[in-house]
């Protein structure tokens, strides 16, 4: 159901370090407000550092709808906020990251009329959250090669200036000159397992590893994580599974060391800590790391179903 029209102005709070927002330029308020006028949405739009986001949907936590524009990491956040402080508020979403994976997943159109006009017109559905240590992420939680890579790409972009996908490219070749298996104990259901891997993958509901649909999940309202350990032990064979990957030519059999579902586990590992990358964004988590679902937690505003499918 769609949430009754507020009778204050709707906070739309924009992350302007996101990958699409910081380059639309000085007229991405004015943008957000033009779209907003045409579908008769009175807003209070406020462009935000990153860091500044938790605090800013805090102090919000008690409107009915609470927009935030920005990448998966940022709605992470924002979720994470909302749940933590016990709101009903319903989530809306502006794409305005890099990649944007929930919002596509959600049917959510990628332009801001498109999306402001989903807030308008669409409807309230319930989805699913991963925490872990308490933390949320929306999309998935790694373990290894990833956050080695996204803390080598935060690292070139501080240091050298480079837009997100240049430091990508220098990341990825220095990660696998430097590239380690991480010993991890893996227990599930009261069965522990000791696994050595160079990438532990946590997925917000399950995860397709079938040919062409890598990355994309059936449902994300089925209370559950997938997890899988890439099983590759050598540099070659590491760099042989992302290129496959990337062109969703994975082996479930051969390439991942354990693929399991459930509601909660929990990872061990020799040291105190460890770096955990959610939805892209970078973490130093105390160990043991408790994962679970938590089913329905998250309210968010989508299009229609008629509308969709329409």
């Amino acid at each position: 159901m769609a949430p009754h029209r507020p009778t204050q102005p709707i906070p739309i709070l924009v992350n302007r370090e996101g990958g699409t927002a910081a380059s639309a330029g000085p007229d991405l308020e004015d943008t957000i407000r033009q779209a907003c006028t045409e579908v008769g949405i009175t807003a209070e739009v406020q462009l935000l550092d990153g860091a500044e986001m938790t605090a800013a949907v805090e102090a919000r936590k008690h409107h009915p709808l609470i927009v935030v524009g920005g990448g998966d990491g940022t709605l992470g956040q924002a979720a994470g906020a909302l749940i933590a402080a016990g709101s009903s508020a319903v989530l809306g979403i502006l794409p305005l990251g890099t990649h944007n994976h929930l919002a596509l997943q959600l049917g959510i159109p990628k332009d801001i009329a498109g999306a402001i006009r989903t807030l308008a017109e669409g409807e309230e559905r319930r989805i699913d959250v991963g925490t872990v240590n308490d933390l949320v992420f929306l999309n998935n939680a790694s373990i290894g090669l990833y956050p080695l890579l996204v803390r080598s790409r935060e690292a070139g972009r501080r240091r050298h200036g480079m837009p997100k996908w240049l430091a990508n490219l220098f990341a990825g070749a220095a990660v696998m000159r430097r590239l380690r298996h991480h010993r991890l104990r893996v227990e599930i259901a009261g069965s522990a397992e000791t696994i050595r891997t160079p990438l532990l993958f946590v997925g917000n509901n399950v995860y397709s590893l079938e040919r062409g649909q890598i990355g994309q999940r059936a449902a994300l309202d089925e209370g559950k994580l997938s997890v899988f350990a890439v099983a590759t032990n050598t540099r070659l064979s590491v760099i042989w599974f992302a290129l496959r990957a990337l062109v969703g030519r994975t082996d479930a059999e051969k390439d991942f060391a354990a693929l399991q579902t459930c509601r909660d586990f929990t990872v061990n590992a020799h040291a105190a800590d460890i770096h955990v990358a959610l939805d892209g964004e970078l973490h130093q988590l105390r160990t043991p790391l408790r994962f679970e679902s938590k089913p329905g937690a998250l309210r968010v505003m989508v299009p229609r179903e008629d509308a969709a499918n329409s």
